[in-house]
């Protein structure tokens, strides 16, 4: 019974091996992804493709298939250098940032519209919004790329992606104990995968790159590949006995051994025993693909590949282009990361391993994947015409001012020294610290549904019942902090704007191109506040009527109580600043900074020798009580200070950052000896 038993795993991984090896030759002639043939090949090996199977024990080919599994996030931990994670950047952060949250919120959405459950809505979500490093690199490399600049962005891109994706995997295992998504879960499972994080790469950092360093010392290919394997494995286990998935512990001592002196010769040495296991990984995944489950479901199969291309190419475009690149940059990179890959498969498994997600699943993934990887070399390659298309059908307006906002951004990145620098970081500070409040009610919020429902057991179905009433009652709450949020905005936009615009080489233009750039960072910052509340609110929107409806009723609410909720979070930020002060408070006589900021700027005037202000005291100018503006921040050559006090002393050549109203400014520059903006 035992040699049967041996013969048939023979033959089943020889079966398994043969077809791996020739789709790698043939995929290899046609220039094509070897991952989509090892799809390919596991389909037509697997059980559901006529008229007989070639495989008899698929349970010893899917436990060869989670060795594939481990080495291959093993070695994605290796290639994600934490050191490169320090030169990554802006742009790596805002793309990846923007594309998890909007496919998250996307692939959510499509779930529920297709009436699905709630758990495979929200694995799916998470499938679609982390692209495939494997595949990118591969495709980059076929192609001769790797080198340019939007692959290099690429890299950072992912490099973010893997990280999250690895806290996403992390989270949705402890959410799929409960069966539901609970706030109280997820802040239990984030703080232990935190912990779990930390201690594991701090000991790991500490240990591991010494034992390496001595074991390479021994010269010997075989003692230090066993070492690595021996550590892999291990660490992978652990992750397995605390809880946690085996790929997360193969990651984890990767991207440790990736810091390792040694990392060199142990990339070459585990190569090719990654391949080996991961192509019986792939080969495995394609073995579940149903060819009657896809074309029951080949509706959202087409949907869902068309939300992936478009809506990753979108989202990485836009946020590469935030963050101060040309539009034919952002969009190689944008079409460049449209596609999904193995973490899809990894996130898919999962649901199913822990009998969380629904059958047809799985394959719909795999198909997604199989397909956007079909495309990936062709819409790398095609990046160039479809820019100069869009050179060719855009306004040229339109196209002059993309160039104008590339060039602004590379010089806000360049002003190291620039004045007001400190001033954007606080107010920067002030709305991420408004935006974790509203964060915290909606999860808060999440606990009010049963007790709602206990309470109004009638509320109508259709509008979502006791979830829609909950998230109403938690978008009122943060109300105040929105409306902050946006006002803060606002006059982060205008110092921006201020701060990028030469006048003595804009001229005349001046004005004009900073209402261009003000308005434009004021838009994205809106857009970015919307796409954080939608992915916040998902646990309570039920579908696009509700959204719609609440949303008419949330307008409708801010519009008529908008002095209100400012006049709230005026009060509540004076009483937290009267708590944390230092300071004594201000003269009674001076009145407060104006609450409305609507129509007002901020402009820059630089006190000349011989100025009457200079030696005086701010509180003696009185120059809020007899203007209306304000002196909110003073750059001096040794020195930058924002909110001054009443008792700073004003010197000659300070710049004074002076907030008002267009009338206030120029009676406030009357003031002030008459000087001209810079």
């Amino acid at each position: 019974m035992n040699d049967t038993s041996h013969i048939t795993f023979l033959q089943d991984l020889a079966v398994v091996m043969i077809a791996a090896a020739v789709v790698t030759l043939l995929f290899h002639i046609i220039r094509q992804p070897v991952v989509l043939g090892y799809l390919l090949a596991g389909l037509i090996i697997g059980p559901h493709t006529p008229p007989f199977p070639l495989i008899h024990d698929e349970h010893s080919i899917r436990t060869l298939s989670e060795l594939g599994l481990i080495l291959l996030m093993f070695s994605l931990g290796m290639h994600f250098s934490l050191r490169q994670l320090k030169r990554v950047g802006a742009t790596a952060a805002i793309a990846a940032v923007l594309e998890i949250l909007l496919m998250f919120w996307v692939g959510y959405e499509v779930g529920r519209f297709f009436g699905w459950r709630t758990m495979d809505s929200i694995f799916l979500g998470a499938m679609l919004s982390i692209s495939s490093t494997t595949i990118i690199v591969k495709a980059l490399g076929d192609l001769g790329k790797s080198k340019a600049k939007f692959a290099q962005i690429i890299f950072g891109i992912l490099i973010i992606e893997d990280l999250l994706a690895i806290a996403m995997i992390a989270l949705l295992s402890g959410v799929a104990t409960t069966g539901e998504l609970a706030a109280g879960e997820i802040l239990r499972t984030t703080g232990r995968i935190t912990i779990f994080l930390s201690v594991a790469l701090v000991l790991g950092l500490i240990a591991v790159p010494p034992l390496l360093r001595v074991v390479g010392k021994y010269k010997s290919d075989e003692m230090l590949l066993i070492t690595v394997l021996g550590l892999c494995f291990g660490v992978a286990l652990l992750a397995v006995k605390l809880g946690y998935s085996v790929a997360l512990g193969a990651f984890v001592i990767g991207t440790i051994v990736g810091e390792a002196r040694e990392i060199g010769k142990i990339k070459l040495l585990t190569e090719p025993v990654r391949d080996m296991f991961s192509a019986i990984f792939f080969v495995a995944i394609g073995m579940m693909i149903d060819p009657k489950l896809l074309a029951e479901h080949w509706l959202p199969i087409v949907i869902l590949t068309v939300a992936v291309v478009v809506g990753k190419v979108l989202t990485c475009s836009f946020g590469t282009f935030i963050a101060g690149h040309d539009t034919r940059t952002s969009l190689r990179v944008g079409m460049g990361l449209a596609q999904i890959g193995e973490f899809s498969f990894i996130i898919a498994s999962l649901g199913l391993s822990l009998k969380v997600t629904s059958d047809f699943l799985y394959p719909i993934a795999v198909t997604v994947s199989a397909i956007t990887t079909l495309f990936t070399p062709y819409l790398i390659q095609s990046a160039d015409g479809m820019v100069a298309w869009f050179d060719r059908v855009a306004p040229k307006s339109f196209v002059a001012y993309l160039e104008l906002y590339s060039r602004w951004v590379e010089r806000i990145r360049g002003a190291r020294s620039k004045p007001g620098r400190k001033l954007l970081w606080k107010w920067f500070g002030q709305m991420a610290l408004n935006v974790a409040i509203v964060t915290g009610i909606f999860i808060a919020a999440a606990y009010a549904p049963p007790f709602i429902e206990n309470w109004l057991p009638n509320l109508p179905q259709w509008l979502g019942g006791a979830k829609s009433l909950a998230w109403l009652g938690a978008s009122v709450l943060g109300l105040p902090g929105v409306i902050a949020i946006l006002r803060k905005l606002q006059a982060f936009a205008l110092l921006l704007a201020e701060m990028s615009v030469n006048p003595n080489r804009a001229g005349k233009n001046a004005a004009a191109i900073r209402g261009i750039i003000s308005r434009t960072v004021f838009i994205t910052g809106i857009i970015v506040l919307g796409l954080w509340v939608l992915v916040v609110s998902s646990p309570f929107l039920t579908s696009l009527t509700a959204l719609s409806v609440l949303l008419v009723i949330i307008g409708i609410v801010a519009g008529l109580f908008w002095r209100f909720f400012i006049s709230i979070h005026a009060k509540a930020q004076v009483a937290l600043r009267e708590s944390l002060a230092e300071n004594p408070p201000p003269s009674a006589h001076e009145l407060p900074l104006p609450h409305v900021l609507k129509g007002a700027e901020l402009e820059i005037v630089t006190l000349p020798p011989n100025c009457a202000a200079a030696g005086k005291l701010i509180r003696e100018l009185a120059l809020r009580t007899q203007t209306g503006a304000s002196i909110v921040g003073i750059e001096r050559p040794d020195a930058t200070i924002i909110n001054p006090s009443p008792e700073e002393e004003l010197h000659s050549g300070d710049q004074l950052f002076l907030l008002g109203t267009r009338e206030q400014l120029e009676a406030a520059r009357a003031s002030l000896c008459g000087e001209k903006t810079l």
